[in-house]
């Protein structure tokens, strides 16, 4: 016999040896690591309705997955721009990371959320949830409103999404009350 042949021969079996097809680990492993079918770097997109502009979305990074329940995801942060009748920005929405539900039409935006509407009103919190459906914008989670003479604190809050009548719940903090 060739002596390359004895000599490579344990390195063989090891590499042979060593190798597992565990369908169940491969199952296991793949299911974990889901990936986006699209990726989309500097995206924006633009919701309308009846040919009226309604938002403008904005991200670094926009990454779209399929499946039972499809939806995009925002990781890198977002910018979402609420357009009035006149086609005139009505309030602007900024967060860290997002995720957007294509079924339910649910957007959830985490992280250093603000929204600020055209009076320069400013809502800051950790967590919010726009309902793209109803236009309507809410959260569970502690809130702090400016306004030009107060500031409001609260757990809990619903707004439309111009942030023109909001209502907060579990109120805190001093508010001026004209007679």
């Amino acid at each position: 016999m060739n002596n390359k042949f004895l000599l490579a021969l344990p390195l063989i079996l090891f590499v042979v040896g060593s190798c597992e097809n565990d369908i169940e680990k491969v199952r296991i492993i793949s299911s974990k690591s889901e990936m986006p079918v699209e990726s989309t770097f500097n995206a924006t997109l633009l919701y309308s309705d009846s040919a009226q502009l309604q938002v403008k979305l904005i991200a670094p990074q926009l990454d779209r997955f399929s499946g039972e329940k499809p939806y995009l995801e925002l990781p890198s942060g977002v910018e979402l721009e609420f357009y009035d009748s006149d086609m005139e920005i009505s309030s602007r929405l900024t967060a860290n990371y997002a995720i957007s539900y294509e079924e339910t039409g649910l957007m959830e935006a985490k992280g250093n959320v603000v929204l600020i509407n055209e009076l320069g009103e400013q809502l800051n919190t950790e967590h919010l949830i726009w309902d793209e459906k109803t236009g309507k914008i809410y959260s569970e989670e502690f809130v702090k409103i400016t306004t030009a003479d107060e500031i409001i604190l609260g757990e809990g809050f619903e707004s439309n999404q111009s942030f023109t009548k909001f209502k907060i719940k579990k109120i805190k903090g001093t508010i001026n009350i004209e007679n």
